[in-house]
């Protein structure tokens, strides 16, 4: 990854025509469109390809200068809108009208390859009844439910969870952002409707990408639990 751009005199700090407001190093990032500054994690770093296209560097190793984007959809289409790349590349560049929903699937796919790894390492155990089983020997880091199951399983799942593990169960990330085929493909099981995921790195990394895609898309955090569900003891079908 290369440094900053030495900066241009002639700009003023706040001159967003200038590549070097954009620090590409350091502990910091700059967002192009809110020139909101953060650490590195919350944002997604863009490059300029041979073909002068933006490409969106999600493990940010790409060779070239980055510039810097929040990790939210919103902030991807305005910065789309805005032409907000071309000032920060300082230069004619093409970009994908179809760049937020790009990011969508490569976030997506980034997250169920990671929980591919964690089942593959032996984190992760799928259905209802098995879920709920493997709550007392260990505390899972988190709870899978897919987003086309059904409410009602989710509020039983939750109220099985809260039962075993009072207030504890607020610790567990509740992670709702893949279908039930996605959720099969990862997992290579059928039918996959619950899931819940031990603690070990990589669990650990499914989780910090589950929660980046759940952050750009604005639905509700993957740490968020399902608020007073009503208690019950009857079995959850998956």
């Amino acid at each position: 990854m290369t440094g900053a751009t030495t900066r241009d005199p002639a700009a003023g700090p706040d001159d967003a025509s200038d590549p070097a407001a954009y620090p590409d190093s350091g502990p910091e990032r700059t967002c192009i469109v809110t020139r909101v500054k953060g650490p590195p994690d919350g944002f997604i770093r863009f490059v300029v390809g041979p073909d002068r296209q933006v490409t969106p560097d999600l493990r940010c190793k790409l060779p070239g200068r980055g510039a810097w984007v929040t990790a939210e959809r919103p902030r991807v289409l305005e910065a789309v809108k805005r032409r907000s790349f071309k000032r920060a590349f300082k230069s004619e560049v093409e970009v994908p009208p179809t760049l937020a929903d790009m990011i969508d699937g490569l976030m997506e796919k980034d997250a169920l390859q990671a929980l591919s790894l964690a089942n593959k390492a032996g984190l992760v155990v799928a259905g209802a009844t098995k879920v709920e089983g493997s709550i007392g020997p260990k505390v899972p880091v988190a709870l899978i439910s897919a987003s086309d199951g059904s409410a009602d399983g989710i509020r039983k799942m939750e109220a099985a969870v809260r039962r075993l593990m009072g207030d504890d169960a607020d610790s567990i990330a509740r992670i709702r952002d893949f279908r039930s085929d996605q959720l099969d493909l990862a997992l290579g099981r059928t039918n996959v409707i619950h899931a819940a995921v031990a603690g070990g790195t990589a669990a650990e990394g499914f989780v910090a990408r589950a929660r980046r895609l759940a952050r750009y898309r604005g639905t509700p955090k993957a740490e968020t639990a399902v608020s007073e569900p009503t208690i019950e003891t009857e079995l959850i079908e998956d």
